[in-house]
């Protein structure tokens, strides 16, 4: 499911416009997006947990030569379905 379909099934679902569904989505990513970078968790009940996780540092190979680099740490975001999610994709 594209962005644009995700848009219209919420629009649909909702009884609201396209253009009101789009705010909408483009608030709760924008939100989503601002507590991750801050280090908080999202937890939406029965849905799932957004959260940051981090990579420690290692060593990996460029594949077309085969030369060892350096993969520097990270934080990326995470996300934990919730019981409910999983058992509804059963």
């Amino acid at each position: 499911m594209t962005k644009e379909e995700l848009i219209a099934k919420m629009a649909s679902s909702a009884g609201i416009t396209k253009v009101a569904a789009g705010s909408a989505l483009d608030a709760f990513t924008g939100a989503v997006t601002a507590s991750l970078k801050k280090g908080q968790r999202v937890s939406l009940v029965n849905f799932g947990t957004f959260s940051v996780s981090k990579r420690k540092a290692r060593t990996g190979r460029n594949p077309r030569t085969g030369e060892a680099l350096r993969i520097p740490a990270a934080r990326v975001p995470k996300f934990s379905a919730g019981k409910a999610l999983k058992s509804a994709v059963k």
